[in-house]
């Protein structure tokens, strides 16, 4: 069994505590850039197998868009943001005002493209922040590299270096709500594929080890 599939509830909590300080950071980021207020909440931090990663992004053919960045430092690994194209497109409408956003007709319009890049950026760079700020390891985010195309096609390249280890992953939800937004919240879901190596690390630097 790998370390991954042996985390208790207690660490998995740990991990959703971090999220939420995370998700405060990127809360306090996006307001601004936003101007106006955006609460962000951690609902649920799991583990889960690669068939139920692809049932939580509606299939391994459901295209989806994704943010992929390479987590560098002490304690390296691969990290997803994950949207639905209509909820990515959303959020595109909101921050940019571009209300003909889609993502249904390429070309797509490179402006909501930055948009959805520098999302994932700030999300994952606030997360992987309040995680280093907790274990006193360097963690920085490489460039976000955006993504839209068949679910498989996406995670499977993320997985590819850890098929000898594991194939499981870390599911942190994300629910996204903006101020005067009277519809849905946006839900979305970071994939959080550590290197065999760094998790031991990480929780041995939190006290929670096994």
């Amino acid at each position: 069994m790998s370390f991954i599939e042996s985390l208790t509830e207690y660490q998995l909590d740990t991990l959703k505590e971090i999220g939420n300080i995370g998700s405060g950071n990127a809360a306090t980021s996006l307001s601004t850039l936003l101007n106006r207020k955006v609460d962000m909440t951690v609902p649920a931090v799991r583990v889960v197998d690669f068939d139920e990663m692809m049932d939580l992004v509606g299939g391994p053919d459901k295209i989806i868009v994704s943010v992929y960045l390479r987590i560098q430092g002490e304690a390296p690994g691969n990290m997803f943001f994950v949207l639905s194209p209509p909820e990515a497109e959303v959020f595109v409408k909101e921050m940019t005002g571009i209300d003909n956003f889609n993502l249904e007709n390429p070309p797509f319009d490179e402006m909501g493209l930055s948009a959805l890049q520098e999302l994932g950026n700030i999300l994952a760079g606030s997360y992987l922040s309040a995680l280093s700020d907790f274990i006193k390891i360097l963690l920085q985010p490489s460039v976000p590299l955006l993504h839209i195309d068949m679910a498989a096609a996406i995670l499977t390249q993320g997985l590819m270096e850890l098929s000898q280890e594991s194939d499981y992953a870390i599911i942190i939800d994300t629910i996204i709500n903006e101020e005067g937004n009277s519809g849905e919240p946006i839900q979305g879901h970071f994939f959080l594929l550590p290197d065999p190596e760094s998790f031991p690390k990480i929780f041995d630097r939190l006290g929670v080890t096994r």
